[in-house]
């Protein structure tokens, strides 16, 4: 049964009362904001379709906060005008009640036009990273130097030659176009790439330690960020696990006595997140290789990070390389592209020719393999470090590492005026020096020392620094810094010239945001 049409009325109308005074208030048609000259400009940029669709969302909800405004019991007029203005409408409050409000279609064009902007930004943006972190994963890990971006560019607009041997007119094998150079610069047999060094090291194991053991010791069971762990990789490889030793030793005659038919690969793992120190002891490569050997078992290492020069040179802690590797017994060594190398995200896989040559023959390869943005970011990185002498002022990475301390100072120095203004009296900023880390677990208890600015709270608001952090990310161009000890600290090793220019020009913009 129908319930009466004066039910529904009455119980509106209770609800909602709206006096007489409340302006009448109406939005333009859909087609009216359209054909306004003001929107050809969006209609050109972002299509016809997505310009129409976005303004009759922003209709629909000027429409709801007007409505809401208006049916909030009390002054129904002041709070429809109140609402109107704050979303740039002239209500026409000032003139007789009950009267058409005019409306600012040039208010409604410039909120599009935001909504338009807003939602077709990027969801991959550009961000200041001034954590202390050079090799943040969070944000990309190495940042590529010119000529790397150079050639990802080319390859973006042009058809290479991926898997084609121009010297034969017949199709070739991608790995060839990076091979050489690994070679010459590992010491190593051969060499394949996959899409990072996780995928390097389940490939590997798939490959040669299928439904066979793999041994390594308790301490190197490494848990690398995103709880991914070595057993777990090796569970999906489809190897079996075989622990030696303990937690914090580990002897070579705990290799010896769990070698035996079942046993595919003997495995040392990069410690590249952490160290155990203390009561400790460990089978170094060049120990564990020949007992390897006279049990005619593989040696296989997970180098991580995986660095192509003794870094010592340039004044930073050492790291074994993956030549020294190769050189003290390693049949296969997998190491990452973009952490101390410097290049782009990839796994490297390389040794003995016949071992790569079993990996290139699984069908895994295929699923994990590069292409040719990371191929034609990867051959003029390696290129690099054929001239070792120069690498410092070409390699982005090692720039970063080796960056001297007075460029940070002189940074801070002209950051922290415009800093401290545009944040006011509710925040002191000063000019300290702080250390950063490599990151991406490379050398994971040495730090760098470095410069940069600290934000502390002037009073203790509650979380002031909270908000402040907030603030910052909400900027065109996001800053990323770390809070530890009550301040916000901002290090200024990965700042570059170009970059400090954008970070000063964009602070006059927190006032807007807020405090």
């Amino acid at each position: 049964m129908t319930a009466p049409a004066s039910s529904t009325t009455a119980t509106t109308a209770a609800a909602a009362p709206v006096t007489s005074s409340a302006p009448a208030i109406r939005l333009p048609a859909v087609h009216l904001i359209l054909s306004d000259a003001g929107c050809q400009p969006l209609i050109e940029q972002y299509g016809r379709t997505q310009t129409t669709d976005m303004a009759r969302a922003l209709l629909a909800d000027l429409r709801a906060r007007l409505l809401a405004a208006r049916h909030d019991g009390g002054d129904a007029g002041n709070n429809a005008t109140h609402a109107a203005a704050g979303a740039g409408i002239d209500t026409g409050a000032s003139t007789a009640a009950g009267t058409s409000a005019a409306t600012d279609i040039p208010a409604l064009l410039a909120m599009l036009a935001e909504r338009l902007q807003r939602s077709n930004r990027s969801n991959l943006r550009a961000v200041f990273n001034l954590t202390g972190t050079v090799l943040h994963t969070n944000l990309g890990r190495a940042l590529l130097p010119d000529s790397a971006v150079q050639a990802v560019a080319e390859a973006l607009r042009w058809p290479m030659n991926l898997e084609w041997d121009i010297d034969t007119g017949k199709r070739g094998d991608r790995d060839n176009l990076v091979e050489e150079l690994l070679l010459e610069l590992t010491g190593a047999e051969a060499a394949t790439i996959v899409n990072n060094n996780a995928a390097a090291v389940l490939l590997m194991l798939n490959t040669l330690a299928l439904g066979r053991e793999v041994i390594v010791s308790r301490g190197e069971l490494v848990e690398i960020g995103g709880a991914f762990r070595i057993p777990d990789v090796m569970t999906r490889a489809g190897a079996v696990l075989r622990e030696v030793g303990s937690t914090n030793r580990t002897h070579l005659k705990d290799y010896a006595e769990a070698a035996g038919p079942q046993t595919a690969l003997m495995m040392k793992v990069h410690c590249s997140n952490y160290e155990i120190t203390g009561f400790t002891k460990s089978v170094e490569l060049p120990e564990l290789a020949p007992l390897a050997k006279s049990h005619h078992i593989d040696v296989a290492v997970d180098l991580g990070s995986g660095t192509l020069v003794d870094l010592e040179q340039y004044g930073l802690p050492h790291e074994t390389t993956v030549r020294e590797t190769i050189a003290a017994g390693a049949d296969l060594v997998t190491f990452s592209g973009d952490k101390l190398l410097g290049g782009p995200q990839c796994g490297i896989i390389v040794g003995r020719k016949d071992l790569i040559a079993q990996i290139k023959k699984n069908p895994l390869k295929r699923a994990l393999r590069v292409g040719k943005l990371t191929l034609a970011a990867l051959e003029p990185v390696l290129a690099l470090y054929r001239a070792p002498d120069l690498l410092p002022e070409r390699l982005t990475t090692l720039k970063l590492l080796t960056r001297p301390a007075a460029a940070m100072r002189a940074q801070a120095a002209a950051i922290l005026a415009p800093l401290q203004a545009a944040l006011g009296a509710s925040y002191a900023v000063t000019a300290e020096a702080m250390t950063s880390q490599i990151g991406s677990g490379a050398l994971p208890v040495d730090q760098l020392p470095s410069f940069g600015l600290v934000i502390r709270p002037a009073t203790k608001a509650s979380n002031a620094l909270g908000r402040l952090e907030q603030r910052l990310r909400a900027l065109p161009l996001p800053v990323i810094g770390r809070v530890a000890h009550d301040a916000l600290w901002l290090d200024l090793r990965c700042l570059n010239d170009e970059q400090q220019e954008k970070f000063i020009a964009q602070l006059a913009l927190l006032e807007q945001i807020g405090a």
